[in-house]
């Protein structure tokens, strides 16, 4: 076996390729400190950002929550993406707890305007909005708002996003992306083509098989692939190994 097949690491869970990482702080309007991280790529600029928004708070969701965690593991490294992930207002992870309470989507609408702020200063490109579950419905609530070019939305819930909110998209410019699991405990395929007919632009995208947590390797390197197929698809297909730079 050459040196350089010894030196191949498999693609899982718990790798973490190489980035610059750094532990950051968002400032809210009304007055609150976030903690996250933004992971940019090591030896070249990033074309794109993503701005990632967790799952429900009240139910485990956190920077941390594994997609979200293995975007910015993998994705500045093999897609030449950046990656702010950080906890909403009252949610805390290892990286640390931020200031404030649950505020039901509501309240987040500052938490996603202080991310934002961020990437402005420091003039981050191409900023998606990854949102997931209860990220989703701050995406679709608030982000219209923002200088973004699109949204990505992983197994949106649309609990809390009423249909005004949601058909706002269409038209606005900005891409709105769904990926839909099979299996989903919320929002099926079928309902959710129904639900996003109100955008006709909308990329609707059915995963066979999916979950709404999206566990297993399997279906996390869909959900990155499908990612990075909007963001950066230069960069596709995601390799299933790594070997260090020389």
């Amino acid at each position: 076996m050459s040196d350089a097949a010894e030196a191949a690491i498999a693609i899982r869970s718990g790798v973490e390729l190489p980035a610059c990482r750094e532990n950051v702080e968002l400032h809210t309007s009304d007055g609150l400190t976030l903690v996250g991280e933004l992971a940019l790529p090591l030896d070249a600029d990033p074309v794109a950002t993503l701005v990632c928004l967790h799952p429900l708070p009240t139910h485990g969701g956190f920077m941390d929550s594994h997609i979200i965690r293995k975007a910015a593991a993998r994705l500045p490294e093999l897609a030449r993406i950046a990656v702010l992930r950080f906890n909403f207002r009252g949610v805390a992870s290892p990286r640390g707890r931020s200031d404030g309470e649950f505020g039901h989507g509501i309240a987040e609408r500052a938490d996603l305007a202080a991310a934002m702020d961020l990437v402005a200063a420091r003039a981050l490109p191409q900023p998606w909005l990854l949102g997931w579950s209860f990220g989703t419905e701050v995406a679709l609530k608030w982000g219209l708002e923002q200088p973004i070019v699109g949204a990505i939305l992983l197994s949106p819930p649309l609990h809390r996003t009423t249909g005004t909110e949601l058909a706002a998209w269409q038209g606005s410019g900005k891409r709105l992306v769904a990926v839909i699991p099979e299996f989903d405990d919320y929002l099926r395929p079928a309902e959710a083509a129904a639900r996003f007919a109100v955008v006709p632009d909308a990329d609707v995208v059915a995963v066979d098989g999916g979950k709404h947590l999206w566990v297993g390797e399997k279906q996390t390197a869909r959900v990155l692939a499908e990612i990075v197929a909007r963001v950066n698809p230069a960069a596709l297909p995601l390799p299933t190994e790594w070997r260090p730079r020389r």
